[in-house]
């Protein structure tokens, strides 16, 4: 059975007693060359281990176990985590389980992460994998198109979930997935999403420090970055303007504008002048 054809897709639901529930963010995933750019993106080699975040009713997971060594899929669905879990091939593991709540501990020393994930869980699943005791060596994402550009963004369009990835990778969207390739259709376009995750991050730092410190230069956009960082850090604009000239900026600067290298300077000149706790 083709679970890319709507049709026989439906079919499937309906055999399996199963409907989406749009309530888990379920969207399908019904378009055969998106499915492949997908898996494209992850760049897979016979004997990587892939983990799979919502798999459903394994379009994408029974593709993949033909390409890799292993496959841990993680469904919060028990209803489609008992499905996938009917004649599924000895290289398959599924997990029925809450990826947010997952111990990442338990995950390989080395994997790659591939997933159509729900909108609402994107930034918070991103930066789970990212942060966790053992992140993935690639990710290949199926997001919202508006959260893929938000997180490749350039400088001039920062944000504080653009710092957030690319201090630990280097993001690239790789192609647009227009709404009608999904069943249901969401009501934006979706996009494939590469992040080449980092051996390391950037720079050292004690990331709780310098993450209130890009939050603080992002807590007020339209203002300078000297202005939101003295009252992000609650110091005086004259410090913050100090703090701004020794990391090299222009006074005028703001914080979409800074690139991760402006952010390594910036953290750095805080850290030597006391100014993050």
């Amino acid at each position: 059975m083709d679970l890319t054809n709507p049709d026989q897709l439906k079919v499937a639901l309906e055999l399996a007693g199963l409907r989406a529930r749009k309530g888990l963010g379920q969207h399908f995933l019904v378009d055969q060359d998106s499915l492949q750019a997908v898996i494209g993106a992850g760049e897979l080699q016979a004997d990587d281990v892939v983990v799979e975040v919502g798999p459903g009713l394994g379009v994408m997971t029974l593709p993949l176990t033909q390409r890799v060594s292993k496959v841990i899929a993680v469904e919060l669905d028990e209803e489609l985590a008992d499905l996938l879990l009917r004649d599924k091939p000895d290289n398959l593991e599924v997990w029925q389980d809450d990826v947010i709540k997952l111990d990442f501990r338990k995950l390989p020393d080395k994997y790659k992460v591939v997933a159509n994930i729900p909108y609402y869980l994107t930034s918070k699943l991103v930066q789970l994998f990212l942060e966790a005791p053992k992140p993935p060596q690639r990710m290949s994402l199926l997001i919202q198109k508006e959260v893929a550009q938000r997180i490749t963004a350039k400088p001039g369009q920062m944000s504080v979930l653009a710092v957030s990835v690319q201090y630990y990778g280097k993001p690239e969207l790789v192609t647009i997935v227009e709404r009608h390739k999904f069943w249901p259709a969401p009501k934006v376009d979706s996009a494939v999403l590469q992040v080449e995750v980092y051996d390391k991050p950037l720079f050292e730092s004690d990331r709780s420090k310098f993450f209130r410190l890009v939050k603080a230069g992002f807590g007020e956009r339209r203002k300078m970055l000297k202005n939101s960082l003295a009252g992000g850090l609650n110091i005086s604009i004259e410090l913050a303007g100090d703090l701004v000239l020794a990391a090299d900026l222009l006074p005028t600067a703001r914080a979409q504008e800074l690139d991760m290298d402006a952010w390594g300077r910036l953290y750095r000149a805080a850290v030597k002048n006391d100014l993050l706790g």
